[in-house]
């Protein structure tokens, strides 16, 4: 890859932003619902709401509201939220670190997991283990993750007592150190685990008919041949069968900056999730443009890393 096509494609950026921001910023500002009866309530009387709107400077036609977010925008300012009252990037990055924490967690999980189960899968085609293997795959890629966090919550949380129900870390004990940390690593078990439990098994598949379609080629076989060891075989395969996973991470790792939104809601996780449903309740604006805007720098950078990634596990792909 060349440095030419890197600086292409950053420079490809800038204008997916702001086409973005054009068209989340209009279909927010014309939905159904006022933010400011969500604000002051249903029992305001009409100067009060119109003091609110010119507060915010809802009272502004939208072209002109428009072009003011995206000057703002440019220099780099989220806006001011409603709700909470203060700038959305700081709302914003206050929760950010919760979610990195918990998708993050489950991302390497399922990565690793995936690719270890997929390799053993194909090594064993159509045997017991394979089958199994499927069998399960199949069976945790169509479970909503919704619906395993709340069995997962009551019969492994409430059930047994073993795990935290819900937060992010045991606010009455005030632990500090390495004990926080465990705390920490204690109320991240559960949710972690059942985000890693789709992504798993659709990386186990994904690498599993990868590895199978490249231990079939003629250059496996030619290294059969000339006498190298299965393990090393299987290494030389899994390159690339790696290349289908690696589109998969790397569409997830926009994914990392709004977290599974239903699962944090269902653990009270304080992660961007949580942020991002009580936006929409209170139609809180401001914070849902930086969180869409968030979230779509995040997924245009994903794709370029994503290309990075397949050059350097396929040599054989250049980009000019």
């Amino acid at each position: 890859m060349t440095a030419r096509y890197l600086l292409w494609r950053l420079a490809q950026v800038a204008p997916a932003v702001v086409g973005i921001a054009l068209i989340v910023f209009v279909v927010i500002h014309t939905a159904p619902g006022d933010p400011i009866i969500a604000i002051a309530g249903e029992h305001g009387d009409a100067a009060h709401y119109a003091r609110q709107r010119a507060k915010f400077g809802l009272d502004r036609p939208l072209p002109e509201r428009l072009a003011a977010y995206l000057a703002r925008l440019a220099q780099g300012d989220l806006g001011f939220s409603y709700v909470h009252g203060r700038p959305v990037l700081g709302v914003i990055t206050e929760r950010l670190p919760a979610t990195l924490l918990l998708m993050s967690t489950a991302l390497a999980l399922s990565s690793a997991g995936g690719v270890l189960l997929g390799v053993l899968a194909a090594r064993r085609a159509g045997g017991g283990t394979d089958l199994g293997l499927r069998a399960v795959a199949l069976l945790g890629q169509a479970t909503p993750p919704f619906w395993l966090a709340q069995v997962a919550a009551l019969g492994l949380a409430v059930g047994t007592g073993l795990f935290p129900v819900q937060g992010l870390s045991s606010a009455r004990h005030g632990f500090t150190g390495w004990r926080y940390a465990l705390d920490v690593v204690h109320h991240l078990v559960l949710p972690a685990l059942v985000l890693t439990a789709g992504e798993l098994a659709l990386t186990t598949r994904l690498v599993r008919g990868g590895v199978v379609e490249a231990l079939a080629s003629d250059y496996v076989r030619t290294a059969r041949a000339k006498g190298l060891p299965d393990p090393a075989v299987v290494r030389h395969a899994l390159g690339n069968a790696l290349l289908p996973v690696v589109t998969i991470i790397g569409g997830r790792l926009g994914m990392l900056c709004t977290g599974a939104v239903l699962v944090e809601a269902v653990f009270a996780w304080p992660g961007v999730g949580q942020l991002l449903l009580s936006s929409i309740q209170t139609r809180d604006a401001p914070v849902l443009l930086g969180l869409f805007m968030l979230v779509s720098v995040a997924v245009i950078l994903g794709n370029v890393v994503t290309d990075l990634a397949y050059a350097w596990l396929d040599p054989r792909v250049r980009y000019e």
